[in-house]
């Protein structure tokens, strides 16, 4: 039977689900190694062969922190940036924008390289991608051998309006090869949209990050361990499944390549279960990411941004903040309580882990390391089935901690929990209640390790219907790997006699353009993969005011694109800046800035199987549990998750543990295990 192994690295663990196309799964957890990634992916395989839980041949689908890692920590390949003459200080001058707007001293992030980096070509196109100043290939090549005197590695090239004609940074790219670079960036090819500073910076990520990437693929994909592997798959930040040779040439598509899987999950969780409305709230060790899923579908951005820099490339809309199970403690300078974002990572880990902190516990304290104190958190829990918990040391820390603070050693715990949980709940009304959304209409999916144990809380912070836990909550980002679609997407920009929607013969000019994007994708499938029936499209275009700068994406694949089609795509148009905004304009004229394309081929993996036990599960106990500091210390009963059988319900306090995750019912809450073996929780009616 065919297997497929969907392996997500975290920060503090690496998870792996086993599926197979009959439904069945196995879960593994394995701790992280930050330093070198593969070698607790490879590990993970190891023990999952000894178990004989893996059998050859296998596909392995894969989210890697590799590329996101590298950016963050600025730690890099040597990149050279090769542009337009006159633009040399493009990365620096940036845009006026201000994250902070009343920050009386602002802060730009630098860029990825120093101005030394930085060298001119000569050459120059206009606004309609024509040449004005022809390719003086002589000076291109003295530049050449000065960026390779200086032992630069990576090469990152941008040629102004290359979007609308890449032909320049074509030649300056076989160039380039000839002189012996083995890794080069070009805008055309990475970021091929407008706004050149955008796009540098797009381009300048890929180039500091690619040979990074590139070198852990290769090393992952010469390690005997797994000669069995039929392929490999690296996931993008849009939902899509990159081979290593494309992942390795567009490193910067990988950013969110472990939350996206949670994601392309929880779509298909919702499918399944009827509920089209939830907000993805994913909190592992390191940190909690958020994502809105509307009518089945979360949204696609075309540009975000890491570390301060922008990256002009399709990813799924998904919030990140620093607030994870591992997110250390900390006072700051007025002596107030902070969380995050610095977390304590695989190792050492939490104070509970036992590993390290011979002394000063109380500055290794983290979020984990107070839900174990407050009994959320058992003692007698293994984390990932092996890692036991020290409940005393963790108890001695906070101690010291909460003498400093004035409060007793419970209080300063559960201020812990309420600052991490305050940082969440902005998050997740960031997702819904600013972009429009009502969170009254949406469930709480909740996974990741540490998930369970806050979502009843955020959930009531926020006024969400209630909250949804997945079987397998901590490896749910690892299950949407195993279970993601091939996809694959293009862009066209628009030329600019092209932009308003009432030329005469758009309809025309957009369906001859959409079949040469479809042929493209058609062969890249078809290298990858053969043919299916079930292969679909999804057409979407860009349009926005004129006059305006920003552009939103509409969907357009079911309208016909021919009489009166533009005047549908304009009130689809209105509907959308409407709900976001707040207004429509619709009087004002409407351009389209691109064309879009997506090829979707559906798994043949689905949602694993739920086999419910014949009778309902019993408690295993009462643990010591601290409601509060009105109530103290009381009980809270403990299930084992995978006793409970459909339809059996379970009353709070409860903590619900299982191999790869712990849920907390807090007081007021009740849960019911449903038909797929999801845990729905909602408030008692009489609470």
């Amino acid at each position: 039977m065919s297997l497929i192994i969907g392996v997500d690295v975290g920060g503090t663990f690496t998870d792996f689900v086993v599926l197979d196309t009959a439904g069945n799964v196995r879960v593994h957890k394995a701790l992280s190694t930050p330093q070198s990634p593969e070698k607790s992916l490879l590990q993970g395989l190891q023990d999952l062969k000894r178990r004989g839980q893996l059998s050859s041949p296998f596909t392995l689908m894969h989210g890697t922190t590799v590329a996101t890692n590298a950016l963050l920590e600025r730690k890099g390949a040597k990149t050279a940036f090769l542009v337009t003459q006159g633009f040399r200080d493009l990365l620096f001058t940036a845009r006026q924008n201000r994250a902070s707007l009343y920050a009386l001293h602002p802060v730009q992030p630098s860029p990825l390289i120093s101005r030394e980096a930085c060298f001119e070509m000569s050459e120059r196109r206009d606004w309609r991608g024509e040449v004005l100043l022809p390719l003086n290939e002589t000076h291109l090549e003295n530049q050449l051998r000065r960026i390779k005197q200086q032992q630069y590695t990576s090469l990152a090239v941008l040629s102004l309006f290359s979007y609308l004609n890449p032909e320049t940074e074509l030649r300056v790219g076989e160039i380039a090869k000839a002189y012996g670079f083995g890794s080069i960036s070009l805008s055309s090819e990475v970021a091929p949209t407008p706004r050149e500073y955008e796009r540098a910076s797009t381009t300048v990520a890929n180039a500091f990050v690619s040979p990074v990437l590139k070198s852990y693929l290769d090393r992952l994909e010469g390690d005997p361990v797994i000669a069995d592997v039929t392929e490999i798959g690296v996931m993008a930040s849009n939902g899509e499944i990159l081979s290593p040779e494309r992942a390795g040439r567009f490193a910067s598509r990988t950013a969110l390549s472990g939350p996206a899987g949670g994601v392309i999950a929880a779509m298909k969780t919702g499918e399944e279960t009827g509920l089209q409305n939830l907000i993805c709230f994913d909190m592992g060790g390191t940190s909690a990411d958020v994502a809105l899923i509307t009518n089945g579908e979360c949204a696609l951005l075309e540009k975000g941004e890491i570390g301060g820099l922008p990256l002009s490339t399709p990813q799924l809309d998904i919030l990140t903040v620093g607030a994870g199970g591992g997110s250390l403690v900390w006072r700051d300078t007025a002596g107030a309580l902070r969380v995050g974002p610095q977390s304590a990572g695989a190792n050492p880990g939490p104070v509970a882990y036992g590993q390290g902190h011979s002394s000063h516990l109380e500055d290794a304290l983290t979020v984990t390391d107070a839900n174990v104190l407050l009994g959320r958190l058992p003692s007698g829990v293994r984390l990932g089935g092996t890692m036991p918990l020290n409940a005393e040391r963790v108890r001695a820390a906070f101690a010291i901690l909460a003498q400093s603070t004035g409060l007793s050693t419970e209080e300063t715990a559960l201020g812990v929990i309420a600052i991490c949980n305050a940082t969440m709940t902005r998050a997740i009304r960031r997702v819904s209640v600013e972009r429009g959304r009502h969170p009254a209409d949406y469930w709480l999916l909740c996974y990741g390790g540490a998930g369970g144990l806050h979502a009843c809380e955020l959930a009531e912070a926020t006024g969400l219907k209630g909250v949804l836990v997945p079987p397998t909550p901590g490896a749910f980002s690892a299950l949407g790997l195993a279970l993601a679609d091939t996809r694959h997407d293009t862009l066209f920009s628009m030329p600019p006699e092209c932009l308003s929607l009432e030329a005469s013969d758009l309809p025309l000019h957009w369906q001859e353009r959409f079949r040469t994007m479809q042929a493209a994708l058609e062969k890249r499938f078809d290298r990858e993969q053969p043919q299916s029936a079930e292969r679909t499209l999804q057409k979407r275009v860009d349009l926005r005011y004129r006059g305006q700068s920003h552009s939103l994406t509409v969907s357009v694949n079911d309208l016909q694109l021919g009489e009166n089609a533009m005047q549908k795509i304009a009130r689809l148009f209105h509907l959308e800046h409407r709900r976001l905004y707040g207004y429509a304009m619709e009087n004002q004229k409407i351009e389209a800035t691109a064309l879009r394309l997506v090829a979707l081929e559906p798994s043949p993996y689905s949602l694993p199987k739920f086999v419910s036990p014949q009778t309902p599960g019993v408690p295993r106990g009462e643990i010591p549990f601290y409601k509060g500091n009105e109530t103290g210390w009381g009980g809270a009963t403990l299930y084992d998750r995978s006793a409970l059988a459909t339809g059996q319900t379970v009353a709070g306090a409860a903590i619900l543990i299982q191999h790869d995750a712990t849920t907390l019912i807090p007081p007021g809450w009740t849960g019911e295990c449903d038909l797929y073996g999801n845990l729905r929780l909602e408030r008692d009616k009489t609470h």
